[in-house]
């Protein structure tokens, strides 16, 4: 059973400072590009990306919807624009959608731009660069959000090949993980640009830290699809998840993480592995 069926689907934002991985991160999840090649997504309105084939569209300020064409995006008025809406026929859009926001460190940009957005969010995947993690700017916009969110957020530590020494790789991580100790659900170090490459590969797709965090994420879909069943308002709205109502209905059990013993016969599973609308871990990584 998809998420459509036990209410709205989560809503997963992809959130970091300019060149910390975010579009390399919506590629591998979507095994796409959700925007052209020549399209500079700091200079776009965030992005809101569901499954399907709708003409994209754009919501104003004022809640107007307007067509627009995709390869005319960066003719958008940033600041006159809340969000710009995508479709894709990608899997894991079957059970989330994801909400890919600018850099927020653009200096040419509003912060209002993104922030008006963040009510809608239900959880955050936010990329750091390994070379300078987690900077005092990140924290402070981190520091806004609640609870509610924090506990099914996910940090990534990106570009983790760049440091070229397991002393290195560790002093970073554990300086991380200390100092955003109690904000996040889980955080990983990963190579986003590896995990694409690996293919089938299931060595190197868990050596560039993709597996950890595919499992993880997968888990949290899961957790987030019980939540949002009980309620039309996204977490955001909630200062801790215990805040959310009791649904009215309960929600059917979701989908199960499993990983079969030999990979090479099938991949790990998100969903029941009796049910046709079970997803793959390789088609969140497919090029």
């Amino acid at each position: 059973m998809t998420a459509s069926a036990l209410g709205r689907k989560p809503r997963i934002a992809l959130m970091g400072e300019f060149s910390a991985g975010k579009s390399t991160l919506s590629n591998l999840l979507m095994g796409v590009r959700p925007l052209p090649e020549k399209v500079t997504a700091t200079r776009l309105s965030p992005v809101w990306i569901t499954y399907g084939n709708e003409e994209p569209y754009r919501v104003d300020v004022q809640g107007f919807v307007e067509p627009i064409s995709i390869s005319q995006l960066e003719q958008v008025p940033v600041e006159d624009t809340r969000y710009v809406h995508l479709s894709i026929e990608a899997d894991i859009l079957e059970v989330c959608d994801l909400i890919d926001f600018p850099g927020i460190s653009d200096p040419n940009m509003s912060s209002d731009v993104w922030e008006r957005m963040l009510p809608e969010v239900d959880a955050v995947i936010w990329c750091t660069h390994a070379n300078q993690a987690w900077r005092q700017s990140e924290a402070a916009v981190w520091e806004s959000m609640p609870q509610s969110v924090r506990d099914n957020s996910i940090l990534l530590i990106t570009r983790y090949d760049k440091l070229t020494t397991e002393r290195d790789r560790m002093r970073v991580f554990k300086r991380v993980t200390r100092e955003t100790a109690g904000m996040f659900g889980g955080t990983f170090p990963i190579s986003l640009l590896q995990a694409i490459k690996a293919g089938e590969d299931y060595d190197l797709w868990d050596a560039s830290g993709a597996g950890p965090f595919t499992e993880h994420l997968i888990d949290t879909i899961e957790r987030l699809t019980k939540l949002t069943a009980r309620t039309e308002l996204p977490l955001y709205n909630f200062a801790h998840a215990a805040d959310v109502p009791p649904a009215v209905q309960a929600p059917v059990v979701p989908r199960r993480v499993q990983r079969r013993p030999d990979p090479a016969e099938a991949p790990l599973l998100l969903g029941d592995d009796t049910h046709e609308d079970a997803i793959s871990a390789p088609t969140l990584r497919e090029t």
